[in-house]
């Protein structure tokens, strides 16, 4: 049970005074700081699954829960080298955590320093960006798939793609459809590589992206469209392709490539990916009010 070890005392109605480690013996008291405490507890280990969600850390964190319950099952079968094997590794395992989680650690840390880690944007906030977002991306794919102009804009959503945007120019600005047009015009410094938008902004331009290696990719499809598929197959983003000789306008989403779509077919996936994804994750313990869903 949780004691308070104060000195300083407390006036009660009729005055009384009595100290608040007299207070703390009381049950209920107990019973209210246990409470507190493990809610904290939970708030915190709520937090950080919320930072690590979607990225690869989440599945280096399965690997660890598998590594606890195959020393908790060395032991209860007599599997001895295995379990001290086992306890080797959870013994080195707080240094290779750090280690391991390193991106995700520093930008948690990040996050505090700005004072953004307990704080949340609006949801009518949330769904107006997501509205001009799609909007500007429309805009800007239909400009150019008529001129024919090559296009390849990644879109990130739970993992982080900041490996990625460190490989480009960093932009850090509002989307804009006149914007996305004017870096992928031809014989420009940006336009050859991928723009990555994050957090409803240009994070960077000419990023690299990793080229699929699948055998069942079309060999009519370009680099483009092979660097598409390879972010996909890595991460959940959605990735657009504007092909340079065609003018045809595709989509990727885990490992999956939509081709040839149509400007409404491709506004209607991405409203249902951005706009309907994002109301239905805001509907969590933090959303206090009820609202409608698509």
């Amino acid at each position: 049970m949780v004691k308070l070890r104060f000195s300083v005392n407390v006036l009660l109605i009729g005055g009384k005074t009595m100290s608040l480690s007299t207070l703390s013996n009381l049950p209920f008291i107990d019973y209210v700081i246990n409470l507190i405490d493990i809610l904290l507890v939970w708030f915190v280990l709520y937090k950080l699954l919320v930072i690590i969600r979607g990225t690869k850390a989440i599945q280096l964190l399965k690997g660890i829960f598998v590594i606890v319950i195959v020393r908790s099952l060395s032991s209860l079968i007599g599997f001895n080298t295995l379990g001290w094997l086992m306890q080797q590794v959870m013994n080195w395992g707080v240094l290779a955590v750090i280690i391991i989680f390193q991106p995700e650690l520093r930008r948690a840390l990040e996050q505090l320093g700005r004072g953004q880690l307990f704080t949340r944007t609006t949801v009518g906030q949330e769904e107006d960006e997501q509205d001009r977002l799609v909007e500007s991306i429309v805009k800007a794919t239909s400009y150019m798939a008529k001129r024919r102009i090559g296009a390849l804009i990644s879109i990130e959503k739970e993992t982080d793609l900041s490996d990625y945007i460190e490989t480009g120019i960093p932009i850090e600005s509002h989307i804009s459809s006149e914007l996305l047009i004017n870096i992928f015009i031809p014989n420009t410094p940006l336009h050859d590589g991928a723009v990555i938008l994050r957090n409803n902004q240009i994070a960077a331009a000419a990023c690299y992206l990793p080229l699929s290696e699948s055998p069942f990719i079309s060999k009519e499809l370009g680099t483009r469209h092979r660097a598409a598929m390879g972010v996909s197959e890595a991460t959940d983003c959605l990735t657009i392709i504007v092909s340079e000789e065609t003018g045809s306008i595709s989509l990727t989403k885990n490992s999956e490539l939509y081709r040839d779509l149509d400007l409404e077919t491709f506004k209607s996936m991405l409203s249902k990916e951005l706009i309907l994804d994002n109301k239905q994750a805001s509907s969590t313990l933090w959303n206090w009010r009820g609202k409608k869903n698509g």
